[in-house]
């Protein structure tokens, strides 16, 4: 269990914005040399309207945090993406996006590797509340990103004790090994799960 901050990201710039790098897998990958199997990272579309960078190899999933966009692929219809409601597509599209926004992505590599992102909500603090349980299993990464408010995830093993990890906005929990987790808090996270074949 693993617990990254801004320390541990890599910003750079793209056509409409700045992107923040959360995690890339394997973990010397470079994402310019498009040799990653996974990548998560957050972006910032600073434009009102701009294009996203084509990725052929590469299957797509993105949310936004703050703000709204308007998305077409391939010129087809246009989609109104709110916050924290996930939409998958493929890299190869010809992507527009119109709107401001600081969104959250999860790229995998067509055939090598498969994914799951979704966004959820944590609180805890509300009674009677049944407690937010996570389990990741073997051969899988978990990623879990706090947007906002805060939570403790508290990691539960039999050799050890119970180890704990707070997370507060823009912070990230990486699991690579097998883990059950118990949620208490307050916020909105994004979720993601990460196979490589």
């Amino acid at each position: 269990m693993r617990k990254l901050t801004t320390e541990d990201y890599t910003v750079s710039n793209w056509s409409g914005g700045t992107t923040t790098q959360l995690a890339i897998f394997p973990p010397e990958a470079k994402y310019a040399d498009r040799d990653f199997l996974w990548r998560v990272s957050s972006a910032t579309v600073e434009l009102e309207a701009s294009d996203f960078t084509v990725l052929p190899d590469y299957e797509r999933l993105i949310a936004t945090i703050k703000g709204e966009i308007v998305l077409t692929h391939n010129d087809g219809a246009p989609l109104r993406l709110q916050p924290y409601a996930v939409h998958a597509f493929s890299g190869a599209d010809a992507t527009h996006s119109v709107g401001r926004c600081t969104d959250f992505n999860l790229m995998l590599c067509r055939g090598r590797a498969s994914g799951t992102m979704e966004a959820m909500t944590v609180d805890t603090t509300l009674e009677p509340c049944a407690p937010v349980s996570l389990v990741s299993t073997p051969g899988e990464t978990l990623l879990l990103y706090c947007a906002d408010g805060t939570c403790t995830a508290i990691e539960e093993t039999t050799q050890a004790g119970a180890q704990s990890v707070s997370l507060r906005p823009g912070e990230t929990l990486l699991l690579t090994e097998p883990a059950s987790l118990r949620l208490s808090g307050q916020g909105r996270f994004l979720l993601c799960r990460m196979r490589c074949k």
